[in-house]
C-alpha cells in the first residue's frame, strides 16, 4: 500500500468546515477549485487563512488544497486557518512550539447564542413601558 503524498488537516469554525490536504511543491493555494484571492476577495480573508504558512516559514514552499463548506466567509477562512495549521503539524511535528505559541492550533469556540423564547433575538428584548 502506497502512503499518500498529502497530509490532511480539519479546522471548523462557527459552522464552517474545511477540509485541507498540503503536500510539499510551489506555493499553489485551492480553495474549492478556486485561487485564494478569487475565493476570499477581502485582504484580511486572505491574511487569516494563510497565516500558519507564514508563521512557519512555508509560504510558496507547500501546496494546500481546501475543500471548504458551511457558514460565512469569515467562519471560512478561520476554519482553513486551522486546518493548514493542524496539517503543517502532521507535515513537520517540529512546528508544533511555532504555531502554538502563535495561537494557530487552538480551535475558536465562540459559537452564536440561541435565541430565548419571548425575545427577539439572544439578547435583545421586547421595548419596556413603564406606563
Amino acid at each position: 500500500m502506497q502512503k499518500s503524498p498529502y497530509c490532511w488537516g480539519t479546522g471548523r469554525r462557527k459552522c464552517a468546515l474545511a477540509r485541507v490536504r498540503v503536500r510539499p511543491g510551489d506555493g499553489t493555494i485551492t480553495i474549492n477549485e478556486r485561487t485564494l484571492e478569487d475565493y476570499f476577495p477581502r485582504v484580511i480573508w486572505q491574511t487569516s487563512a494563510t497565516q500558519p504558512l507564514k508563521t512557519a516559514g512555508l509560504e510558496g514552499k507547500v501546496d494546500v488544497f481546501v475543500r471548504a463548506s458551511g457558514g460565512g466567509l469569515t467562519g471560512q477562512s478561520g476554519a482553513v486557518r486551522l486546518g493548514i495549521a493542524r496539517a503543517l503539524l502532521k507535515l513537520n511535528p517540529d512546528l508544533r512550539p511555532v504555531l502554538k505559541k502563535n495561537g494557530l492550533l487552538t480551535r475558536d469556540s465562540r459559537m452564536v447564542e440561541r435565541k430565548k423564547f419571548g425575545q427577539k433575538g439572544a439578547r435583545g428584548l421586547r421595548q419596556f413601558s413603564k406606563r
